[in-house]
């Protein structure tokens, strides 16, 4: 049992950080008591806004000696409840932390506090001509927050995820240590990597306070085709044959007519083409404008061989504003158009996406309920959401862990995983639990009981 907050330990809290942002009771806005979803709530006792790694320090030295749980938040657009303080306790938000505190164009790096938004970096980036190549759906995510769910996105087939840009990591233990992990070395044969184990962790072994991240290049060029296909079936088995041809694509999106005509009502803006069941979205980039074009007009071909009713180039700015604002606004719009959802955040190899796909869309009708999907295609991770519509509490309830049992024990029988990058968190842990078994999870119990003895630092989370 955790010891619950009291006048003395808010009045020790306002005693190291500015009394304006350390926040109890109603004081404490609704926005804090869950994350994007929204159905897994409870609110934290106390609300720290910190603005140093030093407050962190302070802070969980506090809490480790008190036996007061605490929980990080960046912009809370997680999707599993990480970031829910659902014991209570002290709640820290880095947003505040969210400075770009050096370009190193010698060692190809940038050095981040965890409260930088994704959009920020991406475009302080883009303006010195270097990229940061992971590219999740939420631009307004932080980096912290990446970090802890090894965030992917549409560039992962070409460029990878966020483990492979992280290079190094200071973090602040349970016990208020500080530490560094990494640096800006390009290679690391020196032991057990630390550094990877907070990669991911979802906030439970430690506290990011700074980030080293690398950068390449930023490419000269990046073009996108739209294919529509006439059968979501031909759609989605194109894709093996696309990654097949060795096509060097940064981006393989799949999604169906449905989510289009949702992000259209949620945006009020229309997309180039809706009279397809559905399509690919394949981007390619460089610096050779006749390799890029040379590269699309193949992979066109190659589509058209497989079944398309189209391809069309995205190359006008109206064109591109009109896709990638309609690509981006789709877990949005899902959700706009129910009552309530969840998502399904499976991973599965390449060549089974179409096979799990179209599983789903034999349970909707089998269950009588929507299952709207979009995913990253060409790295195998699909975004598959379970809409309640007008369906009552109880038999909400009843489809929906149906629903889940069934998809997750379709991922398992495909040899996929339960999360391709949006974590486990609260909302998912049975389900990593049953897919891992017994022996994988008192591994990582046991890492877990090293980092943090007193299982102060976001419990309940991950197992």
């Amino acid at each position: 049992m955790y010891n619950k907050i009291n006048s003395a330990d808010i009045s020790y809290l306002k005693s190291i950080i500015d009394d304006e942002r350390v926040l109890s009771g109603v004081q404490i806005t609704e926005d804090y008591s869950h994350d994007e979803l929204g159905d897994i709530k409870s609110y934290p006792d106390v609300l720290i806004k910190v603005k140093s790694e030093d407050e962190i320090a302070l802070v969980m030295k506090y809490a480790n000696e008190h036996n007061i749980p605490v929980v990080v938040r960046g912009s809370g657009t997680g999707l599993v409840g990480a970031a829910v303080a659902i014991n209570g306790g002290i709640m820290l938000e880095t947003t505040s932390m969210n400075r770009i505190l050096e370009l190193d164009e010698e060692n190809l790096t940038v050095t981040v506090e965890p409260g930088v938004l994704l959009m920020d970096l991406a475009e302080f980036a883009e303006s010195h001509d270097f990229l940061y190549p992971p590219d999740p759906g939420e631009k307004s995510a932080t980096i912290g927050g990446n970090i802890s769910t090894n965030a992917g996105g549409m560039r992962a087939v070409k460029y990878g995820v966020t483990r492979d840009y992280v290079r190094g990591l200071r973090v602040v233990l349970p016990n208020g240590e500080i530490e560094e992990l990494g640096g800006k070395i390009v290679k690391n044969s020196t032991g057990y990597s630390l550094l990877n184990l907070m990669i991911g962790s979802e906030g439970t072994l430690g506290i990011i306070t700074k980030a080293i991240l690398k950068l390449i290049p930023l490419p000269k060029i990046t073009e996108s085709l739209l294919v529509p296909f006439p059968s979501v079936t031909k759609g989605i088995r194109a894709v093996p044959e696309i990654i097949k041809s060795k096509a060097s694509l940064t981006a393989i999106e799949f999604f169906e007519r449905e989510a289009i005509l949702f992000s259209e009502s949620y945006l009020g803006k229309k997309f180039p083409d809706t009279s397809s069941p559905a399509y690919l979205l394949l981007t390619v980039d460089g610096n050779d404008r006749e390799v890029v074009d040379n590269e699309l007009t193949s992979v066109a071909k190659l589509c058209m061989e497989l079944g398309a009713a189209d391809a069309f180039i995205v190359d006008t700015d109206e064109r591109k504003d009109s896709v990638w604002k309609a690509r981006g606004a789709f877990l949005e719009a899902i959700k706009a158009s129910t009552t309530e959802m969840d998502e399904c955040d499976v991973v599965v190899p390449r060549n089974k996406v179409a096979e799990f796909i179209e599983y789903t869309h034999g349970l909707a009708e089998e269950l009588g309920i929507r299952i709207p999907s979009f995913g990253h295609a060409g790295d195998g991770n699909l975004h598959v959401y379970v809409c309640r519509d007008e369906l009552g509490s109880e038999k909400w309830q009843e489809l929906l862990a149906l629903a889940f049992s069934k998809m997750y024990k379709k991922a398992e029988e495909l040899s996929g995983l339960v999360s391709g990058e949006h974590g486990i968190g609260f909302a998912k842990k049975q389900y990593m639990h049953d897919l891992y078994g017994d022996t994988q999870i008192e591994l990582m119990r046991g890492i877990k009981k090293v980092f943090d003895p007193n299982n102060i630092l976001n419990p309940g989370k991950l197992f």
